[in-house]
């Protein structure tokens, strides 16, 4: 096959201007010349395209002789580089190695921001074969808008082994402390067809911890906060705690809870999030230790396909210090986790679970995305994933949705 065909990568920059592709490529065309791979990409009104093609050597003179003309007519640079067949089998094969998805996001993406996480990306041998922005352009005089959000991914290549990716993974969880949170993802099948996101609800879809409200109105709040920090921290089992506290609101009248309800402070992003999530196609779930009547609440106003949570006993119009059902514990949570799947006739790699607290873990754990969203220490140490510093939209960031196609 030596000297019968010659393979030319072509460089391309310049002015992005209408139809510069078109006619570059039907030079190619009318010379028959194959299309081994092409890129592009555009950055303020400019634009960078490569093309690598397969061509015979009576027909390769001619091809880049007329792409010179028409780069001069257009104004642009055009750079040629012959390829070798060895060099070009060898990137073929570099193609299979496995892909991962690197997502950058925060309030502001610096350039430190990429710094730190490029470097991590050489120091294990990876290959970026492609950055792009999700997030819209932001103006300039937005620049240190609280509500700002920006987020960048990167794709890369390479081969890791088990103990290289929670290297990784465990790098990257530590540059939330300089204001950025990156999700490490492999770049399969499963990755691009998530279908469920189930949710934590106190201090997580809502910011507060409804059970502490609740203590509020009985009087006991000090005593029952001091209880639900210790069960979030991991210090004492949730079971227990669940019933020490349910018992301390002996009496509360029911209508306390439709006030606490209608005051809810929501989690900035949730309603984008669900928007979004709606229009694509998910199916969304509650999944709490907390109470039913504050998850049907969220589930009616926000469109929650599913709710599990605890049932407080009522009689007489009052609380009785007990609960009907069986507690929706972290174990719980695992479980319906999966039977959700199940019913929805789903992988379990195609689910994500999203929260705060210990009792989140076992089901961040076993569902295919995991992300511990504005988490206590001891969970985000544990997690793969987490968000700690924009709200609940950012999910859709980490799902590779990219905001030019879902406003």
């Amino acid at each position: 096959m030596e000297n019968e065909v010659e393979i030319i990568q072509v460089n391309i920059s310049g002015e992005d201007k209408p139809g510069m592709t078109t006619s570059l490529t039907e030079i190619l065309a009318r010379y028959d010349a194959t299309i081994l791979d092409i890129g592009q990409a555009n950055i303020h009104q400019s634009l960078t395209l490569g093309i690598l093609f397969l061509t015979t050597p009576d027909r390769s003179g001619h091809i880049m002789k007329e792409l010179l003309f028409k780069a001069s007519e257009l104004g642009i640079t055009i750079r040629f580089t012959p390829i070798s067949e060895p060099d070009y089998d060898e990137w073929v094969d570099g193609q299979g190695k496995n892909r991962y998805i690197i997502t950058l996001l925060g309030r502001q993406v610096t350039a430190r921001h990429i710094a730190e996480v490029t470097r991590v990306v050489a120091e294990h041998r990876l290959n970026i074969d492609a950055i792009r922005r999700l997030t819209g352009r932001v103006p300039l005089h937005r620049q240190e808008d609280q509500a700002a959000k920006s987020c960048i991914e990167l794709s890369v290549r390479g081969s890791l082994a088990e103990s290289d990716k929670s290297a990784m993974q465990a790098r990257f969880m530590d540059l939330s402390d300089l204001g950025l949170d990156v999700s490490f993802q492999k770049d399969d099948i499963f990755r691009r067809s998530r279908r469920l996101i189930c949710f934590d609800m106190d201090s997580t879809l809502i910011e507060t911890e409804v059970i502490d409200e609740l203590a509020e109105r009985a009087g006991v709040g000090e005593q029952v906060r001091e209880i639900t920090a210790r069960a979030m921290r991991g210090e004492i089992d949730f079971r227990e705690s669940f019933a020490e506290r349910v018992a301390l609101l002996r009496g509360l009248d029911v209508s306390v809870m439709e006030e606490i309800a209608n005051a809810l402070p929501i989690t900035e992003g949730l309603e984008r999030m669900m928007t979004v999530l709606r229009r694509v196609g998910y199916k969304t779930a509650i999944l709490s230790g907390g109470f039913t009547y504050f998850g049907n609440y969220l589930r009616r106003k926000y469109g929650f396909d599913y709710v599990y949570a605890n049932e407080l006993e009522i009689e007489d119009g009052r609380l009785t210090g007990r609960f009907t059902g069986e507690v929706v514990d972290g174990r719980r949570k695992a479980e319906l986790l999966r039977l959700l799947c199940q019913f929805e006739g789903i992988n379990l790699a195609q689910s994500v679970a999203v929260g705060d607290g210990a009792n989140d873990l076992p089901m961040l754990s076993i569902a295919g995305l995991g992300i511990a969203f504005h988490a206590k220490p001891k969970v985000k140490a544990t997690a793969r994933q987490s968000i700690s510093t924009i709200g609940l939209d950012g999910i859709l960031y980490f799902l590779g949705l990219k905001d030019s196609r879902i406003e």
